[in-house]
């Protein structure tokens, strides 16, 4: 997605964490702390202190998340050693964390496989940030779900020794790329990890799929928490709707997972047999959407 201008006006709690006027309504930082920041006007608002220790790291996560570091505390800087990043989510699935202005906020993770990580997207690029990754381990690829995720993508494949993965369709934004993926057909690019291709969203989107149990779905669907189940971003759609409708249908069946992981949008775990029945069902609802305009207040976070 690309970025919208943002809004004004900075809004404070009673006890200093405040969002400041640089939001622009990524949902990075409600998605960290759900309970303590809510959109308000079209963008991020603290709406009341954290209450424990617990509530007070979600604060931290969504401080560090936030591509334009507008979670904020009152007259002092973020404690660095409150960074939680990278975040296990899962045995083995990590997430980045500090998002970019340039992706427009987009969530990044990593993902290990037996001979090093995968990083799916990206974060800003910083090098304390790279060293702190590969201190894991090796990431072996990096991997673009699509052009509007693709500004660090060189930079952190360079850093590591990693090849850089990108789809044809989308292959300007990151001209240098190591890999191409071509087609529209599912291709295996390291066991038990697929690549399928997505066009919709953008020409050259990608949906990644790692055994049968994590979806990294870039910004071609997410989960959310307004109507609580998947989604399309149909206001945000830059290359075709109707195309994105007929990516939807082809997956159905084709995509089994148990963990949902967008770029845009809320992550989820549910069952196997909820999430093919949730995709078989959105992608019912999709046959029958329409170009419009792009419209980014259109969102349902």
């Amino acid at each position: 997605m690309t970025e919208p201008d943002p809004t004004t006006a900075s809004r404070t709690s009673d006890e200093g964490w405040y969002v400041d006027d640089r939001c622009f309504n990524c949902d990075v930082a409600r998605q960290l702390a759900p309970d303590l920041i809510h959109e308000r006007g079209g963008r991020s608002e603290v709406v009341r202190p954290p209450r424990d220790e617990a509530e007070l790291r979600q604060l931290y996560a969504a401080a560090h998340a936030c591509p334009t570091r507008s979670v904020r505390l009152a007259g002092r800087p973020l404690d660095p050693a409150r960074d939680p990043f990278p975040l296990a989510l899962d045995d083995g699935l990590l997430l980045c964390g500090h998002t970019s202005r340039h992706t427009a906020g987009a969530n990044s993770y990593l993902l290990r496989r037996p001979d090093g990580y995968l990083m799916v997207d990206t974060p800003r690029f910083a090098e304390p940030l790279a060293a702190r990754f590969e201190a894991l381990g090796p990431v072996t690829d990096v991997l673009l779900t699509h052009r509007d995720h693709a500004a660090h993508g060189r930079a952190y494949a360079d850093r590591f020794g990693a090849r850089l993965w990108i789809h044809e369709g989308d292959l300007d934004a990151a001209p240098g790329a190591d890999r191409v993926l071509r087609g529209r057909e599912p291709v295996e690019i390291a066991a038990g990890f697929v690549a399928h291709p997505f066009p919709g969203h953008t020409l050259g989107s990608v949906v990644h799929l790692a055994d049968d149990r994590y979806c990294f779905s870039g910004d071609s669907f997410y989960w959310s928490r307004t109507t609580g189940d998947l989604e399309v971003a149909a206001g945000v759609t830059w290359y075709s709707i109707e195309e994105l409708a007929a990516s939807l249908a082809r997956a159905v069946g084709r995509l089994r997972f148990e963990w949902l992981l967008p770029g845009h949008g809320d992550r989820r775990r549910m069952p196997v047999d909820e999430a093919a029945r949730r995709l078989s069902a959105l992608a019912e609802r999709s046959r029958d959407l329409r170009p419009r305009p792009i419209d980014f207040t259109s969102m349902r976070w």
